[in-house]
């Protein structure tokens, strides 16, 4: 099924694909005499998927050599025969409009060190003529070709049957029908790229000769048509299937968004319920028994009471342990969102809330990159690159800030279990919807001020059916985005869990390294220096503030810091909601929940994490990237300071 926003035109946007990890750089270099294979497709054909049922969890992703468009490659096994494939960007055609799409044809036109042994193109059965429009150019190619048939059940659901033997002929090169989503196929596909890497590079389809190029492409079109004649037989049941009756409620112009909302709802809802007693249970764990195990350890080694035990219990443990609690919470929202998106709800959820974008002026299909933001800004930054338009890039890098990341709901949960009670659920929604409202409003501003002239696209978007969700793919995206989370907590979360607190055993005057009192520490007296500036905000106490100067370089570091902040403060970390209970009050003069509503709109909108910066600068400078810190940080602090004291006037 196709959106019927705009089909005037094939346009490449990416589907809602956040299985891949989003910074790792790989060695592009394919192992000596190891064929590599390039998979190619149009978006939402289930590529991705393909993908990461060929190489399971062994992939990696970086950008390719000389460009800064990412590239997913991992070794694949196909009949005892070693592969490197790589998951090239989608699109519909050879004929690039963005920079993604003009490395997918580089690598498969031009001759050189780059271009693939075979290339494994992704054809729909239920839109069959539409892909052929690819795989017809690919042959065209002096290239070995392999077309990997999906989507057949759903073709079928709709009384159309694929004959895979009679369109091979038509094609000329083997085609395997397959089911990425339940791993079926994929031994059959194996074998034919095994078996064609094995011969030689057949003849390319030749096209005859034309008068123009227009002639030249009615033939292509022709031969497309009657190789998906000759291949396709159809029932004759020409009926509205249960997709089409879903999506009139799904994507409707008034219900979609109601939809929209209520999904989103129900997620954070069942989130918050679920995680909470799992959350204490942790809490209680690393607190408890493993803190105690460690003290006892040190103090059998002679080591109790020194700055070792300072470094390990009211550090490491204290600001990753903190951290880890929040493992069960990211694993169920994790599996929920990757529910959505095996159904293929989250398609519908772009095409609703496009209309809202295109409705204010900002680019239609601008929004993925933004909807790719909700679960980590560096690859929604590196996503901008769809776009053709470089000042739409721009203006959609400088927006993707605003879109709060995962790393957020660790902080979003803290505070709202904390202070919210049973209504959590809620204000972490209500935080989601601020954010969107903060796109929008930004990129008003933006738009009628430094882009006035930029006209508006279309969204372009294949909807996938609605299907079944599988256990293995929701178990692998949950467990792919979940070993981010905790590589983050692994990696710079304890070297920013150490610089704490070396920062806080450093003397801010007379004292031993150590030994000072945190309310002495050099950590103390940096965080009083900032913290004037946010008490109109109502959250002007150094501890506090403290944990925003680090989250800079994180957001889940501010979970950290507070752990490490109280627990040396108190001598124990005991019950962290009781220390940020006593400080927010102290603070705002009694208005406690005026000023966390105030602190959580600050975090939503505040400068995104070093390695956002870094993406940016990377796509589009470093003048444009200290301009959107600007942007954030001017924001956050107005929005800040207006909930405060609107909030504590009611």
């Amino acid at each position: 099924m196709t959106s019927n926003i705009d089909t005037s035109e094939h346009r490449h946007l990416p589907g809602l694909d956040l299985e891949r990890e989003c910074c790792v750089v790989p060695d592009v270099a394919s192992p000596a005499g190891t064929p590599v294979v390039a998979l190619v497709g149009a978006p939402n054909s289930g590529k991705s998927t393909l993908f990461n049922g060929l190489t399971g969890l062994r992939s990696h992703t970086g950008n390719w050599p000389g460009t800064s468009v990412e590239i997913a490659r991992g070794p694949w096994k196909a009949n005892g025969v070693a592969l490197d494939l790589i998951d090239l960007p989608g699109a519909y055609s050879l004929d690039p409009i963005s920079p993604d799409e003009a490395l997918t044809r580089d690598l498969l036109v031009t001759d050189g060190p780059g271009r693939p042994d075979l290339v494994v193109v992704l054809a729909d059965a239920a839109h069959l003529a539409r892909s052929l429009y690819l795989v017809t150019q690919v042959r065209e190619l002096n290239l070995r070709c392999v077309v990997a048939l999906s989507m057949n059940d759903v073709a079928a659901a709709r009384g159309v049957t694929v004959d895979a033997d009679a369109l091979a002929a038509s094609l000329g090169c083997p085609v395997v029908p397959l089911d990425p989503r339940r791993r079926r196929g994929l031994d059959r596909l194996g074998d034919a790229v095994a078996t064609s890497l094995a011969d030689g590079v057949p003849a390319p389809r030749t096209r005859p000769e034309a008068s123009d190029e227009l002639a030249r492409e009615d033939e292509r079109f022709a031969f497309i048509d009657a190789a998906a004649s000759s291949a396709t037989h159809d029932s004759g049941r020409a009926r509205v299937d249960w997709s089409d009756r879903i999506d009139r409620v799904a994507t409707h112009s008034i219900g979609g968004p109601i939809v929209f909302l209520g999904v989103m709802w129900l997620v954070f809802q069942a989130t918050t319920t679920v995680a909470a007693p799992l959350q204490d249970a942790l809490d209680g764990f690393f607190s408890g028994p493993v803190s105690d195990a460690a003290r006892a350890g040190l103090a059998a080694l002679g080591l109790g009471g020194t700055w070792v035990e300072g470094l390990l219990v009211n550090g490491l443990i204290a600001g990753v342990g903190m951290l880890l609690t929040f493992v069960p919470l990211m694993a169920i929202m994790f599996v929920l969102l990757a529910l959505l998106e095996d159904s293929g709800y989250m398609a519908r959820a772009a095409v609703v809330t496009d209309r809202l974008m295109r409705a204010i002026g900002l680019p239609g299909k601008a929004f993925l990159p933004l909807v790719v933001g909700f679960g980590c800004n560096v690859p929604a930054v590196s996503a901008t690159r769809i776009l053709s338009n470089p000042r739409q890039r721009t203006l959609t890098a400088l927006l993707v800030p605003f879109t709060s990341c995962s790393a957020r709901l660790t902080v979003y949960m803290l505070l709202a279990t904390t202070f919210f009670g049973r209504n959590a659920g809620t204000v972490v929604f209500a935080l989601y919807v601020t954010s969107i409202v903060f796109v929008i409003l930004v990129g008003l501003a933006l738009r009628h001020t430094l882009w006035r002239t930029m006209g508006d696209e279309p969204l372009i978007l294949d909807l996938p059916p609605y299907q079944r969700p599988t256990l293995a793919i929701t178990a692998t995206v949950t467990w792919t985005r979940l070993k981010g989370f905790l590589k983050t907590a692994s990696g710079i979360i304890v070297a920013t869990v150490c610089a704490v607190w070396l920062l806080q055993s450093i003397p801010a005057g007379p004292g031993a390294f150590g030994e000072v009192p945190i309310e002495g520490s050099l950590y103390a007296a940096m965080a009083r220096f900032v913290a004037p500036i946010f008490a109109p905000a109502g959250f002007g106490s150094w501890e506090l503030v403290s944990a925003l100067v680090v989250g800079f370089v994180a957001k889940e570091a501010v979970l950290t810091s507070w752990a490490q902040t109280y627990a040396i403060a108190e001598g124990d970390p005991g019950d962290l909601g009781v220390h940020l209970t006593n400080s927010f009050a102290a603070a705002s003069g009694g208005h406690t929940l005026a000023a966390v509503a105030a602190f959580l709109v600050f975090v939503l909108a505040y400068t995104p994490c070093v390695a956002t910066l870094a993406a940016q600068k990377r796509e589009i400078g470093l003048r444009w990237t200290l301009f959107g810190v600007l942007i954030n940080l001017t924001v956050a602090w107005l929005a800040a300071v207006a909930v405060f004291n609107v909030a504590s006037l009611l």
